[in-house]
């Protein structure tokens, strides 16, 4: 594990359930375009198009290092953890902004 472990992930938990209703309130409501959208100050969440991007995750971020530890719990046995140092490029924690696709579709 890079980082020596110490790692935040917002990790997304993929339930059937939550992923039809997320795309049944998308489609209940569909976006508009942008008229102030200016091609020479883009804002990357809108468009002159009618579409949107969403962010969808758990939205609180989890220490690695804990989920490995449920993982072991869970499956009775112990990871075999290989600590290197952080890999250049990478970053130690991540936290998805779900909050565009919290006001669209409620």
């Amino acid at each position: 594990m890079f980082n020596y472990g110490k790692y935040r992930r917002d990790f997304t938990y993929i339930d059937i359930d939550d992923i039809v209703e997320g795309i049944i309130r998308a489609l209940d409501r569909p976006v508009t375009s942008n008229p102030q959208w200016d091609c020479y100050a883009p804002h990357p969440a809108t468009s002159l198009a009618p579409w949107r991007v969403y962010n969808i995750a758990a939205h609180t971020p989890v220490e690695l290092l804990r989920y490995i530890k449920l993982l072991e719990t869970y499956l009775g046995k112990k990871a075999q953890l290989n600590l290197l140092p952080l890999q250049p490029g990478d970053v130690p924690d991540t936290h998805a902004d779900v909050l565009a696709l919290k006001q669209d579709t409620g």
